[in-house]
């Protein structure tokens, strides 16, 4: 296994980002609400967890027991025991949360695969056009830069969830966060929802990878493959 990479378990995906995610960097994840995101990660976590590294794990949406355990089945508790679970409330306990997920996965004691911020911009949302929008920005770039150097430091994969807004211009979906988020993403991947269960992850920015995209479907146990291997 490449040391530089993190497989997700999703062929189509896995060969759309070269081996799997990058080790050492922030992968952005944005799309609408349904079109995989959550999903996505969780199954990421779930095989890191089976490799008996540690998952930070931080949650503002409210993740789905139900839909872990149809990707973990009968490896549910053993994956539990390698998961720190944080739900925070507002955007300081996130600052907060995000905080100690880093500085845990800095101090190297205990074997650390994976960060994830499930939606990393949730809060930030609330605060839009509000009084407190200035100071929520630069909590959420400080978080930001804390996964950076996190994911630097400790040479480990970072998944942050982005949601969206629609742009008045042409009617696209951008992601929130502006362009200091999509600057410290090095790897940032747009969700698009297709037909029933089919799924498009698009490749938008990469250090090395040229853009491209990869289809899947959500079945029964998870996000499964569409197409060759």
């Amino acid at each position: 296994m490449d040391p530089d990479r993190c497989p997700t378990g999703i062929a189509s995906v896995d060969r759309l980002l070269g081996g799997g995610l990058e080790t050492d960097c922030v992968t952005e994840l944005y799309g609408e609400g349904g079109s995989g995101k959550t999903l996505f990660c969780l199954q990421v976590a779930h095989r890191v967890a089976l490799e008996n590294r540690w998952v930070f794990y931080v949650d503002t949406e409210g993740v789905s027991v139900d839909r872990l355990r149809a990707i973990a089945g009968e490896d549910l508790d053993r994956v539990l025991k390698r998961w720190l679970l944080s739900t925070p409330k507002d955007l300081a306990e996130q600052r907060k949360a995000v905080g100690t997920a880093c500085a845990l996965a800095r101090e190297g004691q205990r074997p650390v695969g994976l960060i994830v911020v499930d939606s990393g911009t949730f809060f930030y949302r609330l605060s839009l056009s509000g009084p407190d929008e200035d100071d929520a920005r630069q909590a959420l770039s400080l978080a930001v830069a804390d996964l950076v150097a996190t994911a630097l430091r400790a040479h480990l994969p970072v998944l942050f969830t982005n949601q969206v807004w629609r742009s008045m211009r042409d009617g696209g979906l951008e992601p929130l966060g502006g362009s200091f988020l999509n600057h410290a993403a090095k790897t940032i991947l747009r969700f698009d929802r297709l037909s029933g269960p089919l799924r498009r992850i698009v490749l938008t920015k990469h250090r090395s990878l040229p853009e491209g995209s990869a289809e899947f479907r959500i079945g029964p146990h998870g996000l499964e493959s569409v197409g060759p291997g």
